[in-house]
């Protein structure tokens, strides 16, 4: 097998989701997916993109973070975090963050939830959607990761409709996902112009949008076991813009 990736970009910015908002990331993002959720933001993942090898990467990721050389909390800095696209699509993401994890990087993976994570390395922190019904893509979440997931994995959840938020409060009780990992949610962030594709599934009808800030409204009201958190690098940049 090929040691080669196919690479959209690999770029050093701030973490804006997850419990590791804030931090400093070098972000690593794959190209392709499989998906075409109604929200996605970053379509020119889809096909963009150049083959690196694996040590290429590597080499890449380890010139990033030299500025840092330091941990925090018993982490180092920066992070490095996979994304997409889809990763897991890519048989060769699974050796790369092996060597990641062996390079003492902290190591996060942002997943659809719709392929195997039980292949990845134990000591990657995964970050698993569950896709809700606007996404138009609910029936592709593979359940059967759940039994993978460990205490320092995370759970997300993007809301765009009143369908969607009734659904994750039904599949938080009816699988006991707090007791797994902490529960991300996020809201749907309208696309700008630049980042619409006509690829992307269209919201199902008869759907009913919800604001963000009666989604954290009821969030509060229903007591919901989960850490509502906004896309810090779209309030700190441009929705559209690449590379942060």
């Amino acid at each position: 097998m090929s040691d080669t990736l196919v690479i959209n970009e690999i770029y050093l910015s701030l973490q804006g989701e997850s419990t590791f908002a804030g931090l400093p990331c070098i972000f690593v993002r794959l190209t392709a997916c499989n998906l075409r959720c109604s929200y996605c933001d970053t379509a020119y993942a889809f096909t963009e993109g150049k083959k690196k090898s694996l040590t290429e990467v590597r080499v890449e990721v380890n010139r990033l973070a030299e500025p840092f050389r330091r941990e925090r909390n018993g982490y180092r800095l920066p992070l490095v975090e996979l994304t997409g696209g889809e990763p897991l699509l890519q048989k060769n993401s699974l050796p790369l963050m092996k060597m990641l994890c062996d390079d003492d990087f902290t190591v996060l993976l942002e997943t659809s939830g719709a392929h195997d994570i039980g292949q990845v390395d134990s000591r990657v922190r995964r970050i698993m959607d569950l896709k809700c019904p606007s996404s138009g893509e609910v029936e592709r979440n593979r359940w059967e990761n759940l039994k993978f997931l460990k205490p320092g994995d995370e759970i997300k959840f993007v809301i765009g409709t009143l369908e969607d938020y009734e659904w994750m409060k039904e599949s938080i009780d009816k699988n006991k996902l707090d007791k797994i990992c902490p529960l991300l949610v996020s809201w749907v962030h309208p696309l700008s112009t630049q980042q619409q594709d006509e690829s992307l599934k269209r919201v199902p009808a008869g759907q009913t949008p919800i604001s963000r800030q009666d989604l954290a409204e009821m969030i509060i009201a229903d007591a919901l076991p989960v850490r509502f958190q906004v896309q810090m690098h779209k309030v700190i940049w441009p929705p559209e813009q690449r590379g942060v």
